[in-house]
């Protein structure tokens, strides 16, 4: 069964699970709160739309918020235990709300029926909804554990210390679903013991090709410490296909510093390294933090922008706004909105960055320079979600192919969208060369592996800080 087609069976009971909970809910609350039997609420279904509109929207709201706790992400290879803590948790969140905005106006005989209302909805929700869950999870797992289902794997490394994992997971059983199908050649400083055991797939300059042509899905590297300086083009590759899930055997300097995670009590352990940056749930409450401020920016600062683009219109000739290409979410080029803070045709030799003292900058321009006025268009980017409002500023082209030939990991930056502000401004400022770029990139490496909420929330407050304070460069 593929992906695809699993998904939409899980999402499919899923619908029914709530369909079936919305109609016990419904006949319980007639019963209660009506004292109506059973054959009283079947002759007012016709009457009653109330109970149509349920069927049709409880559907989508529960869907909405299984998808919003990423459960239809990762479809293969659930936990069961994981899965019952998962679906307990958002059972209960999802009644809760439901009870506040849907049933706290009900006409009750006494308080405790609203107590009673609530905990009947979770509990039919959470019963219909896990059940048929623990079926199709455990019949898949049997599938993966019998061989039967499995993904594509390909080991990078040829070494004594590949063919120790591959033998490591080939005895392992049950069977963890890996269709190991080649090994990839790093170099040739080091003898092959993968030769005879498993077909070579190429070597490492090939990697993406051979991805893309044998549709590899994991891939476990296996190099010891003097081959380790190709992890970091690997980790690069694997982020920027996005559908690799990637495996690095632990050394022992990792399992003593508490970065070996395993929740398996069956299997070797390995590394993850996963692409997803943010859980599902908080990648949709920044989206959705970054279309209300942002809104609400772009109205509150409606009377500023009239002043502003006076200002720039009598500074110099040319127009209000200036737009430059950057590179943005996976590469895709966007053009970012600033107050024209330059003169017209400053770029005519060329790309340059701007220093403090530069002089193709004009003297308002120096002005909204000195607040970041001149970046308060881009609000505009970040609501129709080419930016976020924090995140690693974007680059042009032209300087993120100088940036790469010294700092290859750059493109992981890639991975998520480019912010307003970001942990790099704060700590560094504005670049005025590659250098600084380098340095700023740090600070910038680091957000994107310590992403959260609450990160972003301290970078705001510090962004204003800055800016008031007009400290920063």
């Amino acid at each position: 069964m593929d992906k695809k087609k699993l998904t939409a069976l899980y999402i499919f009971f899923d619908v029914l699970a709530s369909i079936l909970a919305w109609v016990c809910f419904y006949f319980y609350r007639k019963h209660i709160g009506e004292h109506l039997g059973f054959s009283s609420i079947i002759q007012t279904l016709g009457g009653d739309p109330k109970f149509f509109w349920g069927m049709l929207l409880c559907p989508i709201y529960w869907v909405f918020l299984h998808a919003l706790a990423g459960y239809y992400n990762k479809i293969y290879g659930k936990s069961r235990f994981s899965e019952l803590i998962t679906t307990f948790c958002i059972s209960l969140l999802g009644a809760l709300i439901f009870f506040f905005a849907f049933i706290l106006d009900d006409i009750v005989t006494t308080p405790k029926d609203y107590v009673k209302y609530m905990l009947f909805l979770f509990f039919w929700q959470f019963i219909l909804t896990y059940i048929p869950r623990l079926c199709i999870t455990t019949r898949i797992n049997r599938k993966i554990h019998n061989g039967e289902i499995g993904f594509n794997t390909a080991i990078i490394g040829s070494d004594e210390q590949a063919l120790h994992v591959y033998e490591m997971v080939m005895k392992q059983t049950p069977c963890p679903g890996n269709f190991i199908i080649g090994y990839v050649k790093v170099d040739d400083e080091h003898p092959d013991e993968m030769a005879g055991k498993l077909p070579c797939l190429g070597d490492i300059s090939h990697l993406e090709e051979i991805i893309e042509q044998k549709h590899i899905e994991e891939l476990i590297i296996a190099l010891h410490n003097g081959q380790r300086k190709y992890i970091e083009k690997i980790i690069v590759l694997a982020r920027d296909k996005r559908n690799i899930t990637l495996f690095i055997t632990p050394r022992m300097q990792d399992v003593l510093m508490g970065n070996v995670k395993t929740s398996s009590v069956l299997y070797e352990p390995l590394i993850s390294i996963t692409p997803e940056y943010l859980p599902t749930w908080q990648k949709f409450m920044k989206r959705g933090l970054d279309i209300l401020f942002s809104l609400i920016a772009l109205i509150l600062l409606l009377p500023l922008y009239i002043f502003l683009a006076i200002g720039v219109k009598k500074s110099s000739s040319g127009p209000i706004f200036y737009k430059q290409e950057r590179i943005g979410y996976h590469g895709k080029p966007f053009n970012i909105i600033k107050f024209r803070s330059m003169y017209t045709n400053a770029e005519e030799a060329g790309p340059a960055l701007s220093s403090k003292d530069d002089s193709r900058i004009t003297p308002f321009g120096k002005f909204m320079r000195q607040y970041r006025l001149d970046e308060t268009p881009q609000f505009y980017n970040v609501l129709i979600g080419d930016m976020s409002l924090v995140g690693p500023r974007p680059e042009r082209q032209f300087y993120i192919d100088q940036i790469v030939e010294r700092a290859p990991y750059y493109p992981l930056l890639l991975g998520i969208k480019p912010g307003l502000t970001s942990w790099g401004q704060v700590r560094f400022g504005y670049a005025e060369n590659v250098d600084e770029m380098l340095e700023r990139l740090r600070w910038d490496m680091l957000y994107i592996e310590n992403m959260s909420l609450q990160m972003d929330i301290k970078i705001l407050i510090y962004t204003v800080l800055i800016v008031l304070k007009r400290e920063g460069k």
